[in-house]
C-alpha cells in the first residue's frame, strides 16, 4: 500500500508576508503628517498596506520595517515622496459640483471679466489640483465667459503636493470617459481628438500653470486671488489643520473673491460667510 504524502501548505503571497505592524504605521502616519499635513487614522492601515506594498515591490524589499526606515533616512527623501504619491488620494472630474463653475460663471460675466477688459489682473487658484480636471474646468469656463481670454491678464495657478501627478496634468489629455461630463459645445470648441483620447487646446493649456506646492509649507505667491478653490482637501486634515489653512487663505482672497470648498466640508473662520452653496466670501466684502 502506497504511503499518502501530506500537501503541502498553501504558499502565502509577499503582500501576505509583509507585515504591517502597529508601530511601522503609526511611524509612517507621523512622516504623512509631517510633510503634508493629511491624518491616517487606524483604520487606514489595510489601504496603506495595499498601496506601499508596491512600492516595497519596486525597491526588492520584503519588510516594512526595513522600508519606514529608509523613508525615515536622509537616504530615502526620494523614495519618502514617493510614498507621498502613492498615499495621495486623487479622485477627481471635470466639472464635479458643477454649482461651482455656474457661480464662477456668473462671477465672471458680473464682473471679472469687464475687470480683465480694463486692463485689470484675473487670478484664479485650483489649490488641490491633482490631474488637471479641476483647473482646466475653469479655464473652459473662463473661456465661456471671455473667449479671447488669451488677450488678457487672466490666469488660473494650479498647484498640488504630488509632482507626479502634476506631470500628468500638463499633459491635458484624457481618455473619453473622463471627459463626459464636459458639455458637448465644450468639446467640440475646446478639445481635439488624438487617437482614443482628447487633447485640450492651446487657448486651454495656456491659461493654467502648473506648480509644485505644499499646503502645509510656505507659499511663494504674494498678489491676490479672485477665487480659490480648495475643494475635498480639507477632509483628509484634523480641524486645527483645517482652520488654519482657511485662515491662510482669507489674506489672498480679493475683496469680492470666493473660496469654494467641498459638499462636506464647511469652512468655520469668522472672517468668512456663506456665499451659494459651499462657496464663501470676505465677511467685511460687500460683493
Amino acid at each position: 500500500m502506497m504511503a499518502k504524502h501530506a500537501e503541502p501548505p498553501p504558499r502565502t503571497t509577499l503582500a501576505e508576508e509583509m507585515v504591517l505592524s502597529d508601530r511601522e504605521f503609526r511611524r509612517i502616519a507621523a512622516m504623512l503628517y509631517e510633510d503634508s499635513g493629511i491624518h491616517l487614522p487606524e483604520g487606514k492601515v489595510s489601504l496603506v498596506h495595499s498601496r506601499l506594498c508596491k512600492r516595497l515591490r519596486v525597491l526588492g524589499m520584503e519588510s516594512f520595517r526595513d522600508y519606514v526606515d529608509l523613508i525615515a533616512s536622509q537616504a530615502g527623501l526620494g523614495e519618502r515622496r514617493a510614498m507621498l504619491s502613492a498615499l495621495t488620494t486623487n479622485h477627481t472630474r471635470f466639472f464635479r459640483e458643477d454649482h461651482h463653475f455656474e457661480d464662477l460663471k456668473a462671477r465672471l460675466i458680473g464682473g471679472w471679466v469687464d475687470e480683465a477688459r480694463r486692463g485689470g489682473r484675473v487670478r484664479l487658484w485650483s489649490s488641490a489640483c491633482s490631474s488637471g480636471e479641476e483647473p482646466y474646468s475653469m479655464a473652459l469656463t473662463i473661456l465661456e465667459a471671455l473667449p479671447e481670454a488669451a488677450r488678457y491678464d487672466i490666469r488660473i495657478l494650479a498647484t498640488d503636493i504630488d509632482p507626479v501627478i502634476l506631470e500628468r496634468a500638463r499633459r491635458g489629455v484624457y481618455a473619453a470617459a473622463a471627459i463626459e461630463p464636459v458639455p458637448a459645445r465644450m468639446r467640440e470648441r475646446w478639445m481635439r481628438r488624438t487617437g482614443a483620447d482628447y487633447t485640450l487646446s492651446d487657448e486651454v493649456l495656456g491659461l493654467v500653470s502648473f506648480r509644485e506646492l505644499n499646503l502645509m509649507r510656505d507659499w511663494p505667491m504674494k498678489g491676490r486671488f479672485q477665487a480659490i478653490f480648495c475643494r475635498n482637501v480639507a477632509i483628509y486634515f484634523e480641524l486645527e489643520t483645517q482652520d488654519r489653512l482657511w485662515g491662510r487663505f482669507a489674506p489672498l482672497l480679493t475683496a469680492d473673491g470666493r473660496l469654494y470648498v467641498g459638499h462636506s466640508e464647511r469652512v468655520g473662520d469668522n472672517r468668512y460667510e456663506p456665499s451659494g452653496q459651499t462657496a464663501y466670501k470676505l465677511r467685511s466684502a460687500r460683493a
